[in-house]
């Protein structure tokens, strides 16, 4: 890394952190993530620009041995990192049992450390990490896709005297793979219904939509009177 620089080292440096930050922000963008194009590049310039005047304050951080001065010129992208856990944790949102934001968080992180490679006059790191980013937001995608996770919903059943049971209810449920986090039980005396509500978790991949086959098993039974189901979306 040069001590002095010139125009076209800073050139340089701010050109490779557009094109770094506009590829990985044109992916969060086109997923549709709260840190898009602008952002993902305004945050990876700021760590660039911050490390290029530490390089241009380099010859100034030496001092004679007369001198009280010390420049600990490393404070400055290290308080841009610091500063970068703010914005982090702001895009990071907790929506009951699930948490969102945590990959848009973690890119904002790393694009900062990007900037902060430009910056520094490491353009061969900065690249190298860059392709390595659009590597795991974009080619592990689809891995990610096809791992099941664990799903939670609410199932509400309301059945007549004919109806079938709690306990065969319950089994049904245990039988197709639902288990069965927690159960409560109503009987309503004027309708002689009884209602049962169940807290319910299974596996499935991310974005599956399907409602469990033993749900629509259940709604055709006879003597069922009502059935509800509400799952809890990530």
């Amino acid at each position: 890394m040069p001590t002095h620089l010139e125009w076209p080292d800073i050139a340089i440096r701010l050109l490779s952190t557009i094109i770094a930050s506009a590829l990985i922000g044109l992916d969060r963008g086109e997923h549709g993530r709260p840190a898009g194009l602008r952002t993902t590049m305004l945050v990876s310039m700021a760590a660039c620009v911050a490390m290029i005047q530490v390089n241009l304050l380099l010859p100034l951080a030496g001092k004679p041995t007369t001198s009280f001065v010390v420049l600990d010129l490393m404070r400055l992208p290290l308080g841009i990192l610091s500063g970068m856990g703010f914005i982090g944790a702001g895009a990071i949102v907790r929506r009951d049992n699930f948490v969102v934001g945590v990959t848009t968080a973690a890119t904002m992180w790393f694009v900062t450390v990007v900037g902060l490679c430009f910056g520094g006059g490491q353009i061969a790191l900065g690249v190298a990490g860059s392709a390595i980013g659009m590597v795991i937001l974009e080619g592990l995608k689809p891995l990610e896709l096809r791992i099941k996770q664990d799903r939670r919903g609410t199932f509400l059943i309301v059945v007549d005297p004919s109806g079938p049971s709690e306990v065969d209810i319950c089994e049904s449920l245990k039988l197709s793979g639902l288990k069965l986090l927690s159960c409560a039980f109503a009987y309503i005396p004027e309708r002689q219904t009884t209602e049962l509500t169940c807290d319910l978790r299974w596996k499935a991949v991310k974005y599956e939509s399907k409602i469990p086959e033993a749900i629509h098993a259940l709604a055709r039974r006879p003597g069922v009177v009502k059935v509800a189901w509400t799952p809890q979306v990530k």
